[in-house]
């Protein structure tokens, strides 16, 4: 096999130390150096110092966690060109699996090009994105404790949650913040219920009639300041996100053209998938790195499985979001496609078929820095005339009409 770098190394990361194998081709030779190195930075500058002695001119590591993460930012300080490798695609042959092995094996697979690089960002995007998904994160956290604020009410036989739609709008935190001081009176707290609640007073009462201790109290004040703190956590990333998305805003503000897609979509969206449209040959790729297309899985001429790869978790998430935010759209193309697709094959398929057309329609956007133009709702039955027309006098056949086409002529 054609051997495209001769000199290469590489690493198996580990949280405490890097085993790094240099693989030099000298002569027709093939020689091989394995050492051990700390992962503290001044070991990790003597790796680099390393490499640069032995004339690595290419380095191959595995996505290990967050541990390949130091690596990576020391080694891409020196004239290396960095890959970072899907542990999945490279595992090595079964009962043979050591430290020295892994990182021998990286470098073969490296020397011979066998090794499909992943997308690793600029610093910027990479920063962008570590904010987004810990916002991601401190919102989910906060919905879990208002989930827990509803079991501490249920517990108490207050059902707030059956009449009111959200607990922590402005008349369900008044009616918890009463419950906490002490108050009991039905009456008085169906009172606290904003003007523009359509609720009757009624209804409120019989819902906020419960048996409320000073345990529930105590749990739904603890609840209550878990939902604050995480809302100033959020703030203060909204903050830092705006400070920082300069470098981003063109990108975002073309990317909230398509329908479905708002400020934050945007924003999560550019910072997975970068403003470089350069680094996916196409969007077909684009589309298969985030994971929303069909598996191959084919054996003996049978397709055994068309699972969703696991792909990109945070930006097909998003995705999903905005295509069904898109869908309600009315006359639009990405409903009319959802429609289309839900008809045959079901809403999942449908709104995941969705997510694609948005990812696409993404991907040009960006590569030619144009706006989103809808299709039209109409543009299946003026794309495919000629198979509309077959279908539909098929099912005028099997209705018991004899059909016969006459051209219309202008």
């Amino acid at each position: 096999m054609e051997v495209k770098y001769r000199r290469c190394c590489g690493l198996d990361v580990h949280k405490d130390t890097v085993v790094a194998c240099a693989r030099i081709v000298s002569d027709g030779e093939v020689v091989s150096e394995v050492r051990t190195f700390q992962t503290t930075t001044v070991s990790l500058i003597a790796l680099s110092e390393w490499l640069a002695e032995n004339g690595c001119t290419h380095v191959a590591m595995e996505a290990t966690g967050v541990y390949w993460k130091p690596v990576w930012h020391i080694l891409a300080g020196g004239d290396f060109q960095l890959v970072l490798a899907n542990a999945s695609h490279v595992k090595n042959v079964p009962g043979r699996k050591t430290d020295v092995n892994d990182a021998t094996w990286l470098a073969d697979l490296l020397a011979h090009g066998l090794i499909r690089a992943s997308f690793v960002p600029d610093t910027q995007t990479q920063e962008l994105r570590n904010l987004l998904r810990t916002r991601k994160q401190l919102v989910r956290e906060k919905a879990s404790h208002i989930l827990r604020v509803q079991k501490t009410l249920e517990d108490a036989n207050i059902k707030l949650d059956s009449v009111i739609t959200d607990v922590m709008g402005m008349s369900g935190r008044a009616m918890i913040e009463a419950l906490i001081g002490g108050e009991s009176d039905p009456a008085k707290l169906a009172r606290l219920a904003n003007y523009r609640l359509k609720t009757s007073q009624e209804k409120l009462r019989e819902a906020l009639r419960g048996r409320v201790t000073n345990h529930h109290r105590f749990l739904l004040h603890l609840h209550l300041n878990q939902i604050d703190g995480l809302d100033a956590s959020i703030a203060s990333i909204d903050l830092q996100v705006e400070a920082g998305i300069a470098p981003f805003r063109a990108a975002v503000e073309l990317v909230t053209s398509v329908p479905g897609v708002g400020v934050l979509g945007a924003q999560v969206i550019v910072s997975e998938i970068g403003t470089d449209m350069s680094r996916f040959p196409s969007d077909g790729h684009l589309i298969s790195w985030a994971g929303i297309c069909p598996r191959n899985d084919e054996s003996a001429g049978k397709r055994r499985s068309n699972r969703l790869r696991k792909g990109a978790p945070w930006l097909k998430t998003t995705l999903v979001q905005c295509a069904w935010a898109a869908v309600r759209k009315k006359d639009s193309y990405l409903q009319a496609q959802f429609h289309r697709i839900k008809s045959r094959r079901g809403p999942k398929k449908a709104i995941m078929a969705v997510a694609a057309s948005i990812l696409t329609a993404i991907y040009h956007m960006l590569k030619d820095g144009t706006l989103y133009q809808d299709l039209g709702a109409n543009h299946f039955q003026s794309r495919s005339k000629g198979q509309q027309t077959k279908r539909l006098v098929k099912r005028l056949a099997d209705l018991g009409y004899d059909v016969a086409l006459t051209p219309v002529t202008n």
